[in-house]
């Protein structure tokens, strides 16, 4: 299970972390990911990171975005700085054994947290 939270509303230049709790598996087991979804718009992959701490990020969020995860908290982490108004969307944490990196197949999904960012 997946549940994402952190999610609010700031002005443009702001940040926020979201956080990502997993319970019945520890994250030194999964290959996990942040993806995004506008109103309107298809989910995108915002970031990923795999068992050894690998990172990947979209172009968009590159500099600006830092993926995460805290072993003992079992958490996956989204620190997200300069934000814009296009950053605004539902914003879900993936979770799977396969190493899907920006892939859209991620077998487990959390519930989403919003994010809006105005200008």
């Amino acid at each position: 299970q997946l549940v994402e939270s952190g999610g609010n509303s700031v002005q443009a230049g702001g940040s926020l972390r979201l956080s990502c709790e997993v319970s019945r598996y520890t994250v030194s087991e999964l290959y996990m990911a942040w993806f995004r979804q506008a109103p309107g718009q298809e989910r995108e992959a915002v970031a990923a990171i795999d068992k050894s701490g690998y990172t990947t990020y979209t172009y968009s969020v590159e500099g600006r975005f830092t993926i995460s995860k805290d072993n003992a908290e079992n958490t996956l982490y989204l620190q997200m700085t300069n934000l814009k108004p296009e950053d605004t969307a539902m914003y879900y944490c993936a979770a799977d054994f396969f190493n899907l990196q920006l892939a859209r197949h991620y077998s487990n999904w959390g519930q989403g947290t919003q994010v809006t960012v105005s200008s």
